[in-house]
């Protein structure tokens, strides 16, 4: 098995940290309930977000990126997630869904005209694969695409799609149906739907538990065309190209875990410390000092995970059993910290302007979110040999 044992950040690092730490801390938060309240995405924190490079980290600059890293990329994530899981997955699916796909098995083409806008944040773009009957099964997509006169005519239903129908939004990319193998299995491709194509249909976004400033919606094409050329990659291999980048996103998925489960914990530091009951702190007793030394611990691991896996990933080297444990360690880092969390606030954790409030909420589709717990099980058994 490969170990990095070393994961010290560099300077560099260390210094987006700090800028993404300070604008989490005194744009996002500031701003989360009342978002979150309206069910809104802030269009004016994105495009800050923008602004700072955010969305190009992983990106060559001859695409608009800035030429940085995905553990660039993994740190922004998890500071934005601290303060705001909405605007972190925001973030997270916007590149390793939205961009990063295109990046990976787009034409030149298709890179300057698409990628480009996404990478300087001015768009947002979601990858429709997720349907009623699919997902992880993706022999039970429904969504057609067909040939005709050089241009594909798509037909089908997408559901739980993000940054899909946003002000902003310039394109969705869809798996599709486009023949049948041999054996009879269905030859699934990835097709580049602009946004605004007709018999293209966004429907209203979904009442979500959480993340309620993230844009969700379900989708319907009605003989959809577009043009033979917005293929993505080869045809037949949408799919495996779609799970090749869902490995990096697991990495960018588990620092928003991360961030999550860190701010939970520094709201419950800070609780302790100045909640005072009969005369002293409530952290002064043992029990809640332990519950909170077990959300460290939490912290710790999942981070230790995530950033394992990141600098696997940017060093070439396998990395798919990695990205699945630390997927599986943040998320459940993520969600027993804000059950802590909330317990420990007591009352008042149960108040929706509360943070830990909005982070028990936001949790839970941690565990569901980019592959469930099961999923990664399912992946990490078979890549021990079983």
């Amino acid at each position: 098995m490969t170990m990095v044992l070393d994961l010290e950040l560099t300077d560099a690092q260390e210094k987006l940290r700090a800028q993404v730490r300070d604008f989490a801390d005194t744009v996002v938060a500031p701003a989360a309930y009342e978002y979150d309240t309206k069910r809104e995405l802030p269009y004016g924190i994105i495009a800050a977000m923008g602004d700072m490079g955010l969305f190009g980290l992983p990106f060559p600059k001859e695409y608009g990126g800035q030429g940085r890293t995905y553990v660039d990329l993994c740190i922004a994530i998890e500071e934005l997630s601290r303060a705001d899981q909405s605007i972190g997955v925001t973030l997270e699916a916007g590149v390793g869904l939205g961009a990063m796909p295109i990046f990976r098995s787009g034409t030149e083409e298709q890179r300057h005209r698409w990628v480009t806008p996404l990478a300087q944040g001015k768009a947002l773009a979601g990858f429709g694969l997720t349907e009623a009957d699919a997902g992880s099964d993706a022999a039970g997509t429904k969504t057609t695409a067909v040939l005709e006169n050089g241009e594909w005519v798509i037909n089908g239903t997408k559901q739980f799609i993000t940054n899909s129908g946003s002000e902003i939004t310039s394109l969705v990319t869809v798996t599709a149906v486009t023949g049948r193998r041999d054996n009879g299995a269905p030859e699934l491709s990835a097709i580049i739907v602009p946004s605004g194509t007709p018999g293209f249909e966004v429907l209203p976004p979904y009442d979500k538990v959480g993340w309620h400033t993230s844009d969700t919606h379900p989708l319907v094409f009605t003989d959809v065309r577009v043009p033979e050329e917005n293929l993505l990659g080869e045809r037949g291999r949408g799919f495996a190209n779609f799970l090749e980048s869902l490995d990096e996103g697991r990495v960018a998925f588990s620092a928003l875990c991360t961030g999550a489960a860190q701010g939970c914990l520094e709201e419950a530091m800070r609780y302790a410390k100045s909640r005072n009951v009969f005369g002293r702190s409530i952290g002064s007793n043992q029990h809640i000092a332990f519950k909170i030394a077990r959300m460290q611990a939490r912290v710790h691991s999942a981070r230790l995970a995530t950033y394992e896996a990141a600098h696997l990933l940017v060093a070439g080297k396998p990395f798919k059993l990695e990205a699945s444990l630390a997927k599986m360690i943040s998320s459940e880092a993520a969600m027993d910290n804000a059950r802590d969390a909330t317990q420990i606030f007591g009352g008042y954790g149960f108040l929706n302007e509360n943070p830990v409030a909005r982070h028990y909420r936001d949790s839970k589709i941690l565990e569901i979110g980019e592959g469930t717990t099961e999923v990664q099980l399912m992946v990490i058994s078979r890549e021990l040999g079983f």
